[in-house]
């Protein structure tokens, strides 16, 4: 799977800790290998159609779409901001 950040995502990404961002880094490696790997959680955001929501350890999540075979990153985040506006 292919990854396009969008500018939101690494504005957000710039903004997390060192240990916060090497979460992000193994789930997007886990999203890319295999999508249904139980730790990621995948779920489509309620009340969209295109929105997909995976966890990068507790309190982070990360949000995209997927659009011609290219999972575009929409924002990255603690749980409750980042889900508010995903």
């Amino acid at each position: 799977m292919l990854f396009e950040r969008t500018e939101r995502f690494k504005r957000a990404y710039r903004k997390l800790e060192t240990a916060e961002r090497e979460l992000v880094k193994k789930a997007l490696r886990q999203l890319a290998e295999d999508r249904t790997h139980p730790g990621l959680r995948l779920k489509r955001m309620q009340g969209t159609d295109s929105i997909w929501e995976i966890r990068a350890g507790r309190d982070i999540r990360i949000t995209f779409e997927i659009v011609n075979d290219v999972a575009v990153l929409r924002i990255v985040g603690h749980h409750d901001e980042t889900l508010r506006q995903p």
